[in-house]
């Protein structure tokens, strides 16, 4: 038996016998600190839409845990820093909060990891020893409700958890952090959950643009970094970043931890010296980024090793303080339409000014039906174009010129199309969750004309 086949094999086996070999994960970063923001129930549908099957949330609230129900997205929700201190003090405190906000909900809700607290080394007020003993609590609740093995729990953390990151071998904790990350690394290597981590290159880049060139913080590079201790070429900043975390734990014996990225990303829009921050810049990372990592690229310290990132954020969110750019990490607009082009798949093309390479003779596409989708997934395409997507969908209803044929095919068709062509004709306004298919055919017929761009 070749060793190629000897892999798929044995992986398979694997699979079947404990769910393992998978692939890594692309989610996304729901924040909610914004004015006009959708209700929960059209969050989940625009999620949804575009096929995006991991979310993460900072808090646990019931109208969104109750939203995401029988979706089969998988949740990461937070406990977050201001209620550490009762989560450590009481074992009742974690089990009452069980009780009430999550057992309620699940498992018709996925829930899978919960994160206690979030940057803790970079709050205002030093909450760090509290992180431990409140994780500690709230497994002890979900081991007592039998559901230590399906929910895990971690903390997040900065970057700036890290002494040193460069080169990415040299990587190092700040040791003015020891007394809680030794406690809390056992914790993780114990129960197998994953050394959560906040990366932004973006920062690397604006904060120090004479030593990062913009091409290595975007995936963009030509030329390589070399860590003089390995050896190993660096193509970009995502990755020497990681590397440095795992040398880190490898430095402290701790070899078994798996890295998670809760948060990365690059803002569409800054202050005036914020140059980097332009919708062309986020829309390159971020497409990079999700093809990097669908593909198990892995680092070059850990080659083909899997890892799952969270994009921040789902909506641009114009009530966070600071520099103009905090307010504009946004994938969408408070009313869903697209900052810019994203497609989760990684088959997206980069070409934001055609969005397509289908078009007829003239330069016109159009967006209809893929004869290959399930009814399922036509009817919640065609539901939220015409609701949430703001498409006017009268054309399709009865007496009226595109009611007939009266097939859920041809009025998805037509919502489709209309949506596609009032979003810029754009790739990803054609996916409708792999229900949406580009066409350089004009599909309109008798009286029922079919929108074009413009």
């Amino acid at each position: 038996m070749g060793s190629g086949f000897r892999l798929i094999f044995d992986c398979i086996l694997l699979l079947m016998l404990f769910g393992i070999c998978q692939s890594s994960t692309v989610g996304v970063c729901y924040g909610r600190n914004a004015d006009d923001l959708p209700t929960a129930d059209k969050v989940v549908q625009l999620i949804q839409l575009h096929n995006i099957k991991n979310v993460r949330i900072y808090d646990s609230n019931i109208q969104i845990l109750k939203a995401f129900a029988n979706t089969g997205i998988e949740l990461m929700i937070g406990i977050s820093n201001l209620d550490l201190l009762p989560f450590a003090q009481f074992q009742s405190n974690a089990d009452t909060w069980l009780k009430n906000s999550i057992l309620p909900y699940y498992p018709a809700t996925k829930i899978t990891y919960i994160t206690v607290g979030a940057e803790v080394t970079e709050a205002p007020n030093n909450v760090s020893a509290l992180v431990v003993p409140a994780m500690q609590n709230v497994f002890t609740a979900l081991r007592k409700a039998g559901l230590h093995r399906k929910i895990k729990v971690s903390s997040t953390h900065s970057l700036g958890i890290l002494s040193r990151s460069f080169p990415p071998s040299a990587g190092a904790f700040n040791s003015s952090h020891a007394f809680f990350l030794r406690p809390m690394l056992e914790f993780l290597a114990e129960h197998q959950s994953p050394f959560m981590v906040d990366i932004y290159p973006y920062y690397a880049y604006r904060d120090s643009s004479s030593n990062v060139s913009l091409d290595y913080a975007l995936f963009e590079s030509s030329s390589e970094v070399i860590d003089p201790n390995t050896g190993w070429l660096y193509t970009n900043m995502f990755d020497a970043q990681i590397d440095a975390i795992y040398f880190a734990l490898m430095a402290l014996n701790f070899r078994t931890i798996k890295i998670m990225v809760t948060e990365t990303g690059w803002p569409s829009k800054g202050s005036p010296k914020e140059t980097a921050a332009t919708p062309d810049n986020a829309q390159t990372y971020n497409t990079n980024l999700i093809r990097h990592v669908i593909n198990d690229t892995g680092t070059p310290a850990k080659p083909g090793e899997e890892i799952d990132v969270y994009i921040f954020s789902l909506f641009n969110e114009n009530r966070k303080p600071g520099l103009e750019s905090e307010r504009n990490w946004g994938l969408f607009f408070p009313d869903q339409t697209s900052v810019y082009n994203l497609d989760f798949t990684g088959r997206g093309s980069l070409d934001t000014t055609t969005g397509s390479n289908i078009t007829s003779s003239n330069g016109t596409s159009w967006c209809i039906a893929s004869p290959t989708a399930s009814e399922d997934d036509l009817r919640k395409g065609l539901d939220w174009a015409c609701s949430s997507g703001n498409v006017d969908c009268s054309a399709i209803q009865p007496s009226q010129p595109c009611f007939e044929p009266d097939s859920l095919a041809s009025h998805a068709s037509y919502a489709f199309n209309s949506y596609y062509q009032q979003n810029g004709a754009t790739d990803i306004a054609c996916r409708f969750g792999g229900a949406g298919i580009r066409t350089n055919k004009n599909p309109s017929y008798d009286n029922c004309l079919y929108m074009t761009l413009g």
